[in-house]
C-alpha cells in the first residue's frame, strides 16, 4: 500500500481550507492554499474538482470567489477525502481479488485484507475536526500563514523597486 500525493495532498488542502474558514468569513482561493502548502495550483485545481463532485467542497466564482466546505467539520472523515481523489489504502497486491500468487490466493492475502480494513476503519474514524484539535496542526499552520505573509510583502517591495527604477524621476 502506498497513499500517493494525490490522497496526500487533498487530506492537507482540505485541513488548509478548514483552518482558513474557520478564521475567516469569506471563500478560500486555490491559490492561497497553494502558497501556504507548496502545491502546484493546477494540481489543486483537479483535487477540488473531484472534491466538489463527491460534495466535500462547494466552490464560489467570481473577484471573492474560492471553495468552502460542504459539510460540517465532523461531518468530513479522512477516508472520504482520499476515496473522492480515487485513492485506496488497499495494502492487497491482488486488490481483493484473490489472485496474488498466480491467480490463486497467496499465504498472507488474509494478512493484508485484515491491514486494509483497519486502516480504511482508522481514517473513516478521523475527521477534519479531530484534526484540528491535534496538538501540532494550529502552530504549523500559524507557522504557514506568517511565512506566506512575509513572501507577499517581499514580492510587494520587489515589485515597488522595480517600478521604481523603471521610471526614475
Amino acid at each position: 500500500m502506498r497513499l500517493t500525493t494525490r490522497g496526500r495532498y487533498a487530506v492537507t488542502a482540505l485541513l488548509d481550507l478548514a483552518l482558513q474558514t474557520s478564521q475567516q468569513e469569506s471563500a478560500v482561493s486555490l491559490s492561497d492554499i497553494a502558497k501556504r502548502q507548496s502545491i502546484s495550483i493546477s494540481y489543486l485545481e483537479q483535487l477540488f474538482s473531484k472534491l466538489r463532485k463527491r460534495g466535500l467542497v462547494t466552490s464560489i466564482r467570481g473577484a471573492a470567489g474560492g471553495y468552502n466546505l460542504a459539510k460540517p467539520l465532523n461531518e468530513i472523515d479522512v477516508m472520504s477525502i482520499i476515496s473522492a481523489v480515487d485513492e485506496s489504502v488497499n495494502a492487497m497486491q491482488c486488490e481483493g481479488r484473490g489472485d496474488c500468487q498466480g491467480g490463486t490466493m497467496c499465504l498472507t492475502h488474509d494478512l493484508w485484507c485484515a491491514l486494509s480494513n483497519h486502516i480504511e476503519q482508522y481514517l473513516k474514524n478521523i475527521t477534519l475536526a479531530q484534526l484540528l484539535d491535534m496538538e501540532n496542526v494550529q502552530s504549523v499552520s500559524e507557522r504557514q500563514h506568517t511565512s506566506t505573509k512575509d513572501i507577499s510583502t517581499k514580492d510587494i517591495n520587489t515589485i515597488t523597486l522595480s517600478n521604481s527604477e523603471a521610471n526614475p524621476a
